[in-house]
């Protein structure tokens, strides 16, 4: 008798068998963060031109704005999030090592933690002095 295996489809077989097993949830979240940038990307460029000639007072209270704060938190965890996708397929690509690869993607995702988390400390810092100017 043949056993079971032997009546599943080629795409049965396949399933789940690629090379990290995960490639399809990181793709998604790839093209999350691609479109979301986009109009975050547009928004922080229009504000470096329209806050150009201004000075602290002004930008300090054009952050104090909900808006404004929601909108540059977004951008920090979406270019953030985005950053730390790009350089992951970088060391999956070329460092061959599996312990000094998984290492390397720890530690830069933990290093993006940090460095987002104090971004985004600083922006309400600077959202929330607007009280005491």
């Amino acid at each position: 008798m043949s056993n079971n295996k032997d009546f599943k489809s080629p795409l049965a077989k396949d399933r789940g068998l690629g090379a990290s097993h995960h490639g399809t949830d990181h793709k998604i979240a790839h093209n999350i963060t691609t479109l979301t940038n986009i109009p975050l990307v547009a928004w922080v460029i229009y504000t470096i031109f329209s806050l150009k000639n201004s000075g602290y007072e002004e930008f300090v209270t054009w952050m104090s704005h909900p808006v404004s704060i929601v909108v540059a938190i977004l951008f920090v965890i979406s270019a953030f999030k985005h950053f730390a996708l790009e350089l992951q397929v970088v060391y999956e690509d070329y460092i061959s090592n599996h312990s000094l690869r998984m290492l390397k993607v720890i530690g830069m995702k933990l290093i993006f933690l940090a460095l987002g988390t104090a971004t985004i400390i600083s922006i309400l810092k600077i959202a929330f002095s607007a009280s005491v100017l």
